[in-house]
């Protein structure tokens, strides 16, 4: 965590952070997206839980003609947050990364080389949820400029993405008018994935709307419909 003008290897960004995890929840959102230059419509389910000590998330993405993606995530719970174990991302066959703490190091059933596990890593759907345990633990911290850093793991390798703290919005969502703070990924490299986030305070800093545009311009927005009960 890197404060605005800091530099990330200052004493701020490396102490340990506190964290609030979210209560279990189930969210659903509508979708528009765009895939090799096909419009489509769809409904998203994010179903998140945990017991204080293991937790659980699953994203599910459903569209007519464009099928169904979903991607898991458990793991244990830390003082410091969540700490993936197996993530896991379906499509037509599913692929898998496992975080192996032990060893410092992520294994992959795409048979991809293996990736140094460093401490706080995430993975592709348990990031969105740590960056708003953080945010919920000390929301003061966090004010526009502020840099977060962590290691993210797909299915197939591992990349450090870093988010930076954008400001307040207030969104017009399917679900009504929602306040939310925006974070984006800034991209390293030109094929990199952008992805726009915004944490919601009212859901405990869970995400109430996620945009995520490829290289290539194909893009997903996800935007609130429905919150209730996992």
């Amino acid at each position: 965590i890197t404060p605005p003008g800091g530099s990330p290897g200052s004493s701020a960004s490396t102490a340990a952070p506190a964290v609030r995890l979210p209560p279990p929840v189930r969210l659903g959102f509508d979708v528009n997206g765009q895939a090799k230059k096909f419009d489509y419509k769809a409904r998203a389910e994010l179903v998140w839980q945990h017991d204080g000590s293991r937790y659980e998330a699953r994203q599910e993405v459903s569209a007519f003609l464009v099928g169904t993606r979903s991607q898991s995530s458990v793991g244990q719970v830390t003082p410091q947050g969540l700490q993936p174990e197996r993530f896991a991302d379906r499509s037509r066959s599913e692929q898998a990364a496992h975080f192996d703490h032990a060893q410092k190091r992520v294994t992959f059933s795409a048979n991809t080389p293996n990736a140094a596990l460093g401490a706080g890593a995430q993975d592709r759907l348990s990031v969105f949820i740590q960056l708003g345990a953080l945010l919920a633990a000390d929301p003061g911290r966090f004010v526009p400029g502020t840099q977060i850093t962590l290691t993210t793991v797909s299915a197939r390798s591992a990349d450090r993405w870093t988010f930076s703290v954008e400001g307040q919005e207030t969104l017009d969502l399917p679900a009504g008018p929602t306040p939310a703070l925006k974070l984006q990924r800034l991209p390293r490299r030109d094929y990199d994935q952008k992805a726009e986030l915004w944490l919601a305070p009212a859901l405990g800093y869970l995400p109430v709307r996620i945009r995520l545009t490829q290289a290539n311009g194909d893009f997903a927005d996800l935007r609130l419909r429905s919150s209730g009960p996992p």
